[in-house]
Parts: C-alpha cells; structure tokens; sequence
C-alpha cells in the first residue's frame, strides 16, 4: 500500500512534523512493508512557516519584533525568492503568555506589522502571512501601526481597549509601503470581524476576555471598522487571529485558506496521485474542523483523488455521519485508545502506539 501521512499539529504536544513522524513510526511498526509518504500540513496557525520550511527550502530570516504586550519577541520569515512567509503566531501567539497573564484588552498585533515592513524592505514582492493560534483582538490595529497607520487620538497599539478612544484613522502610510505588494491572508477560520459568530464572540474567551466584557470588546472592534471599512468586516475570514484579517484586507490582501496554501507549496494533490490511503490529524477533531482546518482540507483533496481519508487525532468530538460529511472514513481518538495521561506525557510514543493499531484495520497485508 501507498498511504500518505499529512497531519496538523497537535497543539501542545507534538508539531506537524513531529506528528507525521510518529504516524509513520507507529504503521511502519506494524506494516513495514507499505510505502509512506511523509506530509506535515499546517492550516496558516502555529508551524506554518517550519512546514514551508520543510518542503520550500527558502531562507531563514530571524527578527526581533514587538510581542503582543511590546515585549522584544523573535520571528522567523521564510523567505523564498520574492516571497516571504510570515507566521503571526510566532509574533503574537496565544502560547506566548501563561493563561493568569494573559491581557486580551490591550494585547496588540503590533509584532505582525513590523515583520510583514522587515520583509517587504528586504525585497519581498509577495507576503503571505499565516493567521491562527493569536493571543490578541485588536481588528489588526497594532499591525497597522506597524506598518505606519495613524491616528490622531486612541491607541492603535493599545489592544482593543486602545480603539474606544480612536476618533480618526490614516492607513495611506500602510498603504503606500504594500504597494505593488502581494498579500496573501493564509486563514484557518471564515469568521467575520463582528457579531455573534466574530472574532470577539468566537475567540475571546479562550483568549482570556471575560464573558461580561465580550459586548464592550466587541463594541470597539466595530467602533474600529466603522472608522475603516464597515463592509470587509463582514468578509469571510476578516476575525480571523482577532481580526487580523480584517486588517490585512484593508490593505490589499486577498483570502486564501491556509491549508491550500500549504497543500499547494507541498504538491499535496500530486502526492495523491496513486495513493492507497491518506491519514491525517489533529488535536481536536471535531465540528469545528470543517471550516478551514488541516482535516477538512486533506479529507477534501483526498475524495478529488478517490483515495480514503482517516483521522487521527487527540479527541475526537463528532460523528460519523458527520465525518463522512466532510469525507472522512473514519476517526481515531488518542485518549480514548491509550488514555489522557499517556497521551499528555508520552505523545510522539502514544501516537505511534495508535498508528500501529490503525494499520491492522487499514493497511492491505
């Protein structure tokens, strides 16, 4: 047998690619004899750029950019020909503070601004910036300054509470440094900025931002876009990591899902080509998976190419029918197999462990 391995991270345990290899690990174990094809995916979150990295080559470039609270912060563009990939995570990611230190009001983008300047100053005629895992919720604001936006009172470096008091706003700055710039907004999600299903509504909370606060939160971001754009705020992706697609759409940027983005820079659907089985991942699986995460977009390729598609993944929360909705076969959650303490202390072995099992029911021996 042929079978492709192309799984997403499992956040807070494994990366991409170490989650790619421990799959291949664990089937090889079990059927040495089938044929693996080893393919870490990202969806435009954490490890977007070291996927790339893996399969582009490309330069590495370390900056120094503001974290989400100003603090000093390295980044690291990929930079391939003229294009430079930038992860927003790195900058401002979630994982970044503790959960009792995190400030979701005043978190701001600011860090993504400047690397997407660093990059497009070295001569980047093409930014594709990979949106997801973010720690802040400003609409992009801190980014915009970043790359030179104005204001004459407020903050846009101030996180969302710095938006209440903004009365104007200059992006021609922003503007004329991204001129003849591509930008590319690589999202996991197809959140609008605002409203119910926002950015605010959605993410605050895991943010940090307290469920009495979501209303006044949500209000400066729209307070913000009414300033800006009040329509791309309603644009598919625009809440994306707080909003920051938002911002980048103010500037030119066009929405690609990011795991198209990656599947595209692998050669996924080539990979594909006379493949027996595909086996992906993630560490959460479940409805949420179907709006632009590494499963969804691997399961979607794979029936293109008629070849089976399966899960496996930390927990899995949804079911069958609604697995085969998305056309996946069938999914395989880690804790259930060998259970939540294992899989948080040993989760390269405990992957593996489930990949070897999975291949009894699969593999063609």
């Amino acid at each position: 047998m042929r079978v492709v391995v192309a799984p997403d991270k499992f956040a807070g345990t494994l990366t991409a690619v170490e989650a790619a290899d421990a799959i291949a690990t664990g089937w090889q174990r079990r059927v040495p004899a089938d044929a693996l094809v080893v393919a870490p995916m990202s969806d435009g979150g954490p490890g977007f750029v070291d996927v790339l990295h893996a399969a582009l080559g490309g330069e590495l470039r370390l900056l120094s950019v503001s974290g989400p609270y100003g603090d000093p912060t390295p980044v690291t563009v990929l930079v391939v020909d003229d294009t430079a990939y930038i992860e927003s995570a790195q900058a401002i990611g979630l994982h970044l503070s503790a959960a009792d230190a995190r400030r979701p009001e005043i978190a701001a983008s600011t860090g993504v601004g400047e690397a997407i300047r660093a990059a497009i100053d070295e001569g980047a005629r093409r930014v594709v910036v990979g949106l997801g895992g973010s720690g802040t919720n400003d609409a992009g604001a801190g980014m915009l300054a970043g790359l030179g936006a104005r204001t004459d009172a407020g903050s846009l470096t101030g996180g969302a509470a710095g938006l209440a008091a903004v009365t104007s706003l200059d992006l021609e700055p922003a503007r004329r440094l991204c001129d003849g710039v591509e930008i590319v907004v690589a999202t996991d999600v197809e959140n609008p900025l605002l409203g119910i299903v926002g950015a605010t509504k959605t993410f605050g909370p895991q943010k940090g931002v307290a469920e009495e606060r979501l209303v006044t939160v949500d209000s400066w971001l729209q307070h913000f876009a009414e300033l800006a754009d009040r329509k791309l705020a309603d644009a598919k992706g625009a809440g994306a990591a707080g909003g920051l697609g938002y911002a980048l759409y103010l500037l030119g940027g066009r929405r690609t899902p990011g795991v198209e983005v990656v599947a595209d820079a692998i050669g996924l659907p080539g990979l594909l080509v006379g493949a027996d089985l595909v086996v992906t991942g993630e560490g959460e699986f479940d409805v949420t998976s179907r709006s632009g995460k590494v499963p969804f977009g691997v399961a979607s390729l794979a029936a293109e190419a008629l070849v089976p598609c399966v899960v496996l993944a930390g927990r899995v929360s949804i079911g069958a029918r609604e697995m085969r909705a998305i056309g996946v076969e069938s999914g395989y959650s880690l804790v259930e197999v060998v259970g939540e303490e294992r899989a948080l202390a040993e989760p390269a072995a405990a992957l593996a462990d489930l990949a070897e099992r999975i291949a009894r029911t699969w593999s063609r021996e």
